[in-house]
């Protein structure tokens, strides 16, 4: 049996479907299971034995317009899939599962896409599961059939090769990370919108708050998008970061974080890989709701002020973006220090 999986698109999202993935992968072990991905969500899942073909799509280039999706179909329809699993919620992801001629096609229906599906999975109405969206996808499963019930899990993992720690720990040092200090990282986007964002200056404050207390490196994540954030950080704080702006890739992140100790940064990917691969994370939200994308695992803290307005879900703030203006330095210091004061450092 050939099954293909439609990936989710949002990197925090993808890190929240691994439980799901890893039911399909033990229901069909002696399935070929593909799994068909954005090129960067497909470079997370690479190290994680789920399936037999991860299968890169990329809208941006091989894959753009509808020369690029046609060509994607044919790709598809040559490989004679009998089963399409569809995580993802769009439509497109159910056109094309039907224009490449799987014959049995399962998704939720939504998005005015279940005429193209054979197993239209009804959407869970609100309370019938519990919020978290580890759920939504796993109750997916149950209602098509594949799974008896639905486990929680306190604690969602990313394996990650030796070797790439070993890599990610030579270029951290090459960068001007110190051996036998404290590494935080910090990650000061979110790709969803401005409105996940804490203020930059918030984030020196705190930095600086920090580092005048314990001897730590304080290492920038972000993309080259972000840059202007990241440098607004960086020119606030009193002790220069290590800047990795615009340095790494998402697939880097897994191994580089696994070299730090701890992750400070807004509701995004980064802090889904950063809990996947053991740190202990300090998550500030502010319009979205941790009930429902908290990251997986014992070791956060949440730091939340929660006005009239939040959560919202909008991009951008309409109004004062009061939800993260009101979190101060001095609470997410609070929330950092008890877990860079339990964290035993290696000495060179």
């Amino acid at each position: 049996m050939k099954i293909l999986i439609r990936a989710t698109n949002w990197v925090g999202d993808a890190i929240m479907a691994l439980p799901a993935l890893r039911a399909v992968r033990r229901r069909f072990h002696d399935a070929q299971i593909t799994i068909v991905a954005r090129p960067y969500v497909a470079d997370i899942y690479r190290d994680q034995q789920l399936c037999d073909q991860l299968f890169a799509y990329d809208p941006q280039g091989l894959h753009a317009g509808f020369s690029g999706r046609e060509r994607l179909v044919a790709q598809l329809r040559e490989q004679k899939f009998d089963i399409a699993l569809l995580l993802q919620n769009a439509f497109e992801a159910a056109w094309l599962a039907w224009r490449a001629s799987i014959p049995e096609r399962i998704g939720y229906a939504r998005d005015g896409r279940g005429f193209l599906l054979t197993r239209a999975v009804p959407v869970p109405r609100p309370g019938e599961i519990p919020p978290h969206e580890k759920f939504y996808y796993l109750e997916l499963l149950r209602r098509a059939g594949w799974l008896a019930s639905v486990q929680d899990e306190s604690f969602i993992d990313l394996n990650v090769p030796e070797e790439k720690r070993r890599s990610a720990a030579e270029f951290l040092s090459k960068c001007g990370a110190r051996q036998g200090v404290l590494r935080i990282a910090i990650g000061a986007g979110a790709s969803y919108g401005s409105a996940k964002c804490w203020p930059p200056l918030r984030f020196a404050e705190m930095a600086n708050r920090l580092q005048s207390q314990i001897d730590a490196n304080v290492i920038l994540f972000g993309t080259a998008a972000e840059a202007s954030v990241l440098h607004a950080i960086s020119a606030e704080m009193h002790r220069p970061p290590i800047d990795l702006t615009g340095k790494t890739a998402i697939a880097d992140l897994p191994a580089l974080f696994s070299q730090c100790h701890l992750f400070i940064g807004n509701d995004s990917g980064a802090m889904h890989v950063a809990a996947a691969v053991g740190l202990p994370i300090v998550a500030v939200f502010g319009p979205t709701d941790p009930d429902g994308t908290a990251p997986v695992t014992p070791r956060c803290s949440i730091v939340r002020q929660k006005p009239y307005c939040s959560p919202c879900f909008l991009r951008r703030c309409p109004t004062d973006h009061r939800c993260m203006t009101e979190i101060t330095a001095e609470m997410v210091e609070a929330a950092a220090r008890p877990w860079l004061s339990a964290i035993k450092v290696q000495r060179a």
